[in-house]
């Protein structure tokens, strides 16, 4: 019996280790691209933040100083951890974001921002789900399960266990991250709107020469192909921008 209290002391610190990394990895997977997606079931997340418990826990171990098991310090780290994987799983959706407000910028653009028709109170821009998809796709086929486990770990130097996030920090990196992923969407955008400046332009030289012609009937057909063959052509080039951008803030967090 006295063999077996130092194993059940390691085992007892295990598991206390274990839970407080489950609370951060849990509310950042809830949250975060991929993983937290709304067609994924709580029992897939359940089970994915399990995994990725039993793979940061170890790596984090030795950095962080966990105090003794106590219910005050259950209920420390039930709050700050929470925080934690929270605000590091919006900062990642932060790029899902940004993907589908290029889709709807190229929709609104090229006229195709209901092609499908309305779901429910806002109309669904086909081009943004399509992108939107495709970039989850592309993220899951790239390995995103070791790369996110990997930003977990780089997690404890920024945000270190049982300490609440900064207010000033959390607000000046969230409004530079959601800055970044505006100008990434606009940029990934960029060519749909010069194409709808270069058709509308063209509209307006036809139309002062030819005010008889109904100019809409013709361009309507135009615009539509065009922005679908231009999708086609783009869409390789908008993810591979895309999933640079998110490999590099995954390396490098916040820098």
């Amino acid at each position: 019996m006295t063999n077996l209290m130092p194993l059940m002391e390691n085992l007892s610190h295990s598991m206390w280790v274990s839970l407080i990394v489950f609370l951060r990895v849990a509310a950042a997977v809830s949250v975060m691209p991929a993983f937290g997606e709304q067609m994924i079931s709580t029992r897939i997340r359940l089970i994915v933040a399990l995994l990725l418990t039993v793979i940061v826990a170890p790596a984090v171990t030795a950095d962080i100083k966990i105090p003794d098991p106590n219910l005050f310090y259950f209920l420390t780290s039930l709050a700050t951890e929470t925080l934690s994987g929270l605000f590091l799983g919006l900062i990642l959706r932060t790029f899902t974001l940004a993907i589908q407000t290029a889709g709807a910028i190229a929709a609104q653009s090229t006229s195709l921002s209901q092609l499908l028709g309305q779901s429910g109170l806002d109309p669904l821009p086909a081009v943004g789900n399509i992108l939107a998809i495709a970039a989850l796709a592309l993220l899951m086929a790239t390995g995103f399960h070791v790369k996110v486990a990997a930003f977990l770990m780089l997690s404890y130097e920024i945000l270190p266990a049982l300490q609440f996030p900064n207010p000033a920090d959390v607000a000046e990196a969230g409004s530079a991250q959601i800055a970044k992923c505006f100008a990434l969407a606009f940029t990934l955008a960029a060519p749909f709107v010069v194409l709808s400046v270069l058709y509308n332009l063209t509209l307006g030289v036809i139309n002062r020469a030819m005010p008889q012609l109904m100019v809409a009937f013709v361009g309507a057909p135009v615009i539509t192909f065009g922005a679908i063959a231009f999708l086609l052509v783009s869409a390789p080039l908008m993810l591979s921008v895309w999933i640079q951008a998110m490999d590099g803030f995954l390396a490098a967090p916040f820098r």
